[in-house]
């Protein structure tokens, strides 16, 4: 790990991004989903002139069905492929950027998109009946997936109903002290007080797992970054590689700060800082926040097995879990564990539920002291999105693209 030494110099990419300029000069219909989604935004950010006049033509938001054509947006593309991404961050685009974020009041000056480099890493992992579960390291929460897959190594989950009120409470109960020690310790790589290898040590991780108490709920404490804003994709070809690829603005539309004349909506990611004295994700120069965008990848025996991903901000660590734990431990295809009911933690006792959670399933993990609040169907994109490709033992592939955002599982 670490930051790259030579220039930032990305692959060409004008080819791949024909199709992207061609939807924002030419115009797609907006779903039902998206539109929803959009609308939020007017709430948001509709008080932001360079948000309004970029995203809220008209004043609103566009609704279903109706096409959306962005030129600005478009022609920023164009410059990108054509300069192999060195626009974003040097030159006229990079200058128009940090102008505009100085502008504002904000701290962005060229010099640090200039002085940006990306990192080249590795993955972190967990074992799990004879799989592996992979994740990209801190900053990113994936740490937070593979702890609570850990504690739940050394439990009976994996022998109980997959829905039964036994199982949702031993995940729950993992996930919250999974996040307990995510929003403690990850930081920027550079900056970390602990290890990921010591918090995935099995002895730690058979020591929290100890302190679940089968039979009542409890309340470690951590805070819950707020909403995401994120796409995830996964492909996989003829020849076994498989791709697992996340990207996110965070919040939607990010900070609602919009670049005029180009179609850049700044992102938000310094959200995910804090203020605490002494945290090692205290906000700080040429520091990376924690963040929540997390690819996942599945191995067995050291072979690619499934690439997946949930979107939705904090929801997707207790996504992952959720997957592994339908396609490993309880033997169901990718596109029945998208369409299973899901259970999120919330703060504290408070757990969401989505309404195919049976009735006797809640009242039970309410006597078990759990605070569960039943999430209607329409606010179902709360509890993420996941897409799955799962490599079969014969050959060929199996696929999932879950109903609750936009998104298809298709084969060409």
């Amino acid at each position: 790990m670490g930051r790259a030494a030579s220039p930032l110099r990305l692959a060409p990419v004008r080819r791949p991004v024909r199709p992207a300029i061609g939807y924002a000069r030419d115009g797609f219909p907006v779903s039902p989903i998206t539109a929803r989604a959009w609308s939020l935004s007017e709430k948001a950010f509709g008080a932001r002139p360079d948000f309004a006049q970029a995203f809220l033509p008209g004043g609103r938001a566009p609704r279903a069905g109706e096409t959306w054509r962005f030129h600005d947006q478009a022609d920023t593309l164009a410059t990108i492929a054509e300069t192999y991404g060195e626009a974003f961050y040097r030159g006229a685009l990079a200058e128009r950027i940090a102008a505009h974020v100085r502008g504002g009041g904000g701290l962005l000056d060229a010099s640090d998109l200039d002085a940006h480099r990306p990192d080249w890493v590795g993955t972190i992992s967990t074992a799990y009946r004879g799989t592996e579960l992979h994740e990209i390291p801190p900053n990113g929460q994936g740490l937070a997936a593979l702890i609570a897959l850990g504690i739940l190594r050394h439990t009976d989950v994996a022998d109980a109903e997959p829905d039964s009120v036994h199982a949702v409470h031993l995940q729950i109960e993992a996930m919250k002290l999974a996040f307990a020690d995510a929003y403690r310790y990850v930081a920027d790589p550079d900056h970390l007080d602990v290890t990921p290898e010591e918090l995935l040590d099995d002895g730690y991780l058979a020591s929290r797992a100890a302190e679940i108490d089968p039979k009542r709920a409890g309340a470690p404490t951590y805070g819950v970054p707020k909403r995401g804003g994120t796409v995830y994709l996964t492909a996989a070809d003829a020849d076994g590689r498989m791709v697992s690829f996340i990207q996110s603005n965070y919040y939607g539309f990010g900070s609602g700060v919009v670049v005029p004349g180009t179609g850049i909506s700044l992102q938000n990611r310094g959200a995910g800082f804090t203020l605490e004295e002494g945290h090692p994700n205290r906000v700080g120069p040429s520091k990376r926040p924690f963040h929540t965008i997390i690819p996942a990848f599945l191995t067995e025996g050291g072979r690619p097995r499934t690439s997946f991903g949930v979107m939705g901000g904090p929801m997707q660590p207790q996504g992952h879990v959720q997957m592994v734990l339908r396609t490993v431990a309880w033997g169901q295809n990718p596109q029945a564990a998208a369409d299973a009911p899901r259970w999120r933690v919330v703060e504290g006792r408070t757990v969401a539920v989505e309404s195919g959670v049976p009735a006797d399933v809640v009242d039970a993990l309410t006597a078990l002291g759990h605070d569960v609040t039943a999430t209607a169907p329409e606010a179902s994109f709360a509890f993420g999105g996941a897409q799955l490709i799962e490599r079969l033992p014969g050959g060929g592939y199996a696929a999932g693209s879950d109903p609750r955002k936009d998104g298809l599982a298709i084969g060409f």
